[in-house]
């Protein structure tokens, strides 16, 4: 039996970083005819997180660990999934397996963008979707059988790719999740992303195979999916039924789906509010012309009208913003984050553009005056209108918004506090940046309590320094009632909190407006339990 070990390097070991593609080039492997009964299979996955991995200081360091351990395997074969994040650790990997005889098939994103360039690294290449390429790549090597361009279809029928999970090649309970291909394909074509080159069509997994690998999530009990549709609500219909199926099928999963607001409306807001879930929701600039340069269509009245639907139907969603766009000024990244926040999101990542090789966006660098690294993250170092120094400052913000935003878990009671500071989110953020900074705050620091405690220590401060000092007991209480909640919500365990004022109006529309609050409700001490 040829021994053949698919692998790839994760960033973190969670259900958003499962091994998905490395598992469905071993799950086509086991299942091609020309091998299948010649071939023994197995999938071996790392991350940058495991424990062994972490103590590492060097890209060298961590190659031999990861070559020692696949060469105790004892391969012939070893199939390589090469992101941005791994690249360079498995160029000076698949040396140290070259040198016992291994040979080398690489795939993924990297090598999609630019296969030439690898020539000297890996022993075969392998650009697009690998299902059908890499067994065939394989029965040449074992059976001495040449194979020509036109083995490998420009795109794969969907319903001859067998399922990672109903074949049991990977494990959802491993990492505390599943990642779920609903389809393949993109309808738009934004410049910054891999599609942008593709074709403008979306290809769709059977319903039968959807079906099993639903039940199949049942069956194992999955706590969360993470759904890999770039688009999931844009086929309307589609999206309603598979949700009512989901509601009936696995009620206690959690899901995640990455949706447009365009294709928002008040019967896919209620559909989603009938299972567990949170919609991530690209908005990536405010500013129209930054998003045309990018060929992503943006009508903004729209966008605040389908995110009310949203916040009216209460759904969790949260919005991506990137900083370093074509045509984007660090004045109008800001007014990005102000627009943004202003929506109530339960959520804003905010990231650096990455000028990712394959894209439309590398090829169009020069006409976009784009300046960004050559190597892997491959992050903008500037552009015409964004210069380094404001790249400093927008990730300083970004920073700044995960531990108080994102992390405070502030969503119910932020703009509240900004607007009884007339403060804007984008500066409340810069002003915080700079309180973390003077007061050795570590903003790399999750756990909530703490950032509760120097969320209310921050809010206190500016108060004072705008004698708004009848604000501070009010503003302390929403925090910590709104806090414990959220604690409580995420563990089960309850928790007593001492508050100045009656619970019930803290958790009541009089609130959202602490002037009226502070002048209308008289304090009275008391101890409850969340």
């Amino acid at each position: 039996m040829t021994k053949i070990i698919c692998t790839t390097l994760l960033v973190e070991k969670s259900p958003q970083a499962l091994p998905l593609g490395a598992a469905c080039v071993a799950s086509a492997i086991k299942h091609y005819q020309g091998t299948e009964k010649e071939c023994e299979v197995k999938l071996i996955s790392f991350s940058r997180e495991d424990e062994e991995i972490q103590t590492l200081q060097s890209d060298e360091q961590k190659a031999d660990f990861i070559a020692t351990r696949l060469i105790k395997e004892k391969p012939q074969i070893v199939c390589m999934s090469v992101f941005v994040w791994n690249r360079t650790i498995f160029e000076l990997c698949a040396e140290r397996l070259h040198k016992q005889g291994v040979i080398i098939i690489a795939g993924g994103p990297e090598i999609t963008a630019h296969p030439d360039i690898f020539e000297n690294s890996f022993d075969y290449t392998v650009s697009g979707e690998g299902e059908i390429k890499v067994p065939r790549i394989i029965e040449s090597i074992l059976y001495n059988k040449p194979y020509t361009p036109q083995d490998f279809p420009q795109s794969l029928d969907l319903k001859n790719i067998p399922s990672p999970y109903l074949d049991g090649t990977i494990d959802p309970t491993e990492f505390g999740g599943a990642l779920w291909e609903l389809a393949r394909g993109c309808p738009f074509k934004c410049s910054y992303c891999y599609e942008s080159k593709g074709e403008k069509t979306v290809r769709l997994f059977s319903e039968e195979r959807i079906d099993k690998e639903l039940d199949f999530f049942a069956r194992k009990k999955v706590p969360q999916v993470f759904v890999l549709d770039p688009t999931y609500n844009a086929n309307k219909q589609r999206a309603l039924a598979l949700l009512k199926k989901i509601a009936r099928i696995t009620p206690d999963t959690f899901y995640y789906f990455e949706a447009r607001a365009e294709f928002i409306d008040y019967e896919m807001a209620k559909a989603f509010t009938k299972i567990p879930c949170a919609l991530q929701i690209g908005l990536q600039s405010s500013d129209e012309n930054v998003l045309r340069k990018v060929n992503r269509p943006f009508n903004k009245k729209q966008f605040v009208k389908n995110i009310g639907i949203l916040n009216q139907a209460g759904v969790t969603f949260g919005l991506d913003l990137i900083y370093g766009l074509p045509g984007e000024t660090f004045a109008s990244f800001r007014e990005g984050i102000n627009f943004a926040v202003g929506l109530y999101p339960n959520n804003l990542e905010i990231f650096c553009l990455s000028v990712l090789p394959g894209t439309d966006l590398f090829d169009r660098a020069q006409e976009l005056n784009l300046t960004f690294e050559q190597t892997p993250p491959y992050n903008i170092i500037k552009t015409d209108k964004f210069s380094p120094e404001d790249k400093k400052k927008a990730s300083t913000l970004a920073q700044a918004c995960s531990y108080f935003y994102n992390d405070g878990r502030a969503v119910p009671w932020f703009m509240t506090i900004c607007h009884s500071l007339k403060t804007k989110p984008a500066a409340f953020f810069e002003q915080f940046y700079d309180y973390a900074g003077k007061n050795k705050i570590t903003l790399d620091c999750c756990e909530h309590k703490i950032i509760e405690e120097n969320q209310i220590k921050f809010i206190t401060s500016l108060y004072k320094q705008r004698q708004l000092d009848r604000y501070i007991k009010a503003a302390a209480d929403i925090i910590r009632f709104n806090g414990a909640i959220s604690r409580k919500t995420a563990t089960g365990i309850s928790e007593k909190i001492r508050l100045t004022y009656p619970p019930e109006y803290i958790d009541s529309q009089y609130s959202l407006d602490l002037d009226f609050f502070v002048k209308n409700v008289r304090p009275k001490p008391c101890e409850i339990k969340i």
